[in-house]
C-alpha cells in the first residue's frame, strides 16, 4: 500500500469518526481530494487508491494535470475517469477553460463569471455544477459573495441554461478554535437552509480542509476539501 493509499485510508477514518461524534452519516460526506502543486503520478496513485474527485486551485496546472492524468489512465472507461473541480479565484479572461475541463466550479461569486461559464460550456459535457463562494468571514483579502448578496446572485445563477446551482461554498477566517470555526461553518450551513427556504434545490456544502475538518462535519458539510492530509507537504515553487 503506498503513502497515498495510507493516507487516504486515514482521512476516510477521520471522517467517519468526526461524523460518528456528531451523529452524522459518513456516507453524506464527500471527500475532494486538492492535488494542487502536485503531479499526476500523485493523482493516479490516489485514483487507484479508490479516490475519484479531485480539486484544483490554479487554472493552467489544472488543464495540463487534467490532459496528463488521462492519457495516464487512457484505457480505462469514462465513468471512472477522474471527476475535477475547480476551487480556485476565477479571472473573468480565463472562464473558457475552466467551462471545458471540470465537472464543478467552487468559486462563482458573480453573475459575470456564471454568465461567461454558462456561454462557454460545452453542450456535449452537460451542465456544469456549481457552488457560489461566499466570503464568510469578512475577508478583504478574500473572495467570495458577501453573505447579503447570495440570494441575488443565486436567482441569477439558477436562470442560466449551462449550470447546475449546487450550494455554498467558503474559506473561512483561519483559527485554531473549534469553536471559532464552527460559528462560521453554522453561517454557511444557515444560509444554505434559507436559500432552500425559498425554493433553491441544494445539495451541498462545500467546507472543511485538513485543519477544521471536524468543525464543518459538525455543521454540516457534505464535501470536506482535503490535501496535504492525503498527498503530503506543499512544495511551492519560488
Amino acid at each position: 500500500m503506498s503513502l497515498i493509499s495510507q493516507n487516504l485510508q486515514a482521512v476516510h477514518e477521520a471522517i467517519a469518526l468526526s461524523a460518528m461524534r456528531y451523529d452524522r452519516n459518513p456516507t453524506e460526506i464527500a471527500l475532494l481530494a486538492v492535488s494542487k502543486t502536485f503531479g499526476p503520478e500523485q493523482v493516479v496513485d490516489a485514483w487507484h487508491a479508490g479516490q475519484r474527485a479531485f480539486g484544483e486551485n490554479y487554472l493552467q496546472e489544472g488543464v495540463d494535470k487534467i490532459a496528463a492524468v488521462k492519457c495516464l489512465l487512457a484505457d480505462q472507461a469514462a465513468s471512472e475517469q477522474p471527476v475535477w473541480h475547480f476551487i480556485g479565484p476565477i479571472q473573468s479572461n480565463k472562464t473558457r477553460p475552466i467551462a471545458e475541463h471540470f465537472s464543478w466550479v467552487h468559486s462563482v461569486d458573480r453573475e459575470k463569471i456564471a454568465s461567461r461559464l454558462s456561454e462557454q460550456r460545452p453542450h456535449e459535457l452537460g451542465p456544469l455544477n456549481i457552488c457560489l463562494q461566499v466570503n464568510i468571514s469578512g475577508e478583504n483579502s478574500k473572495s467570495g459573495v458577501h453573505p447579503d448578496e447570495v440570494l441575488a446572485l443565486a436567482k441569477q445563477v439558477v436562470q442560466l441554461p449551462n449550470l447546475r446551482l449546487r450550494g455554498l461554498m467558503s474559506v473561512p477566517e483561519a483559527s485554531d478554535d473549534e469553536v471559532v470555526q464552527r460559528q462560521a461553518f453554522r453561517r454557511l450551513a444557515e444560509l444554505q437552509q434559507q436559500l432552500q427556504l425559498q425554493g433553491f434545490v441544494l445539495d451541498t456544502l462545500s467546507m472543511g480542509m485538513s485543519a477544521d475538518m471536524p468543525a464543518a462535519i459538525a455543521e454540516g458539510s457534505t464535501l470536506v476539501r482535503i490535501g496535504s492530509a492525503i498527498f503530503g507537504k506543499r512544495h511551492y515553487a519560488v
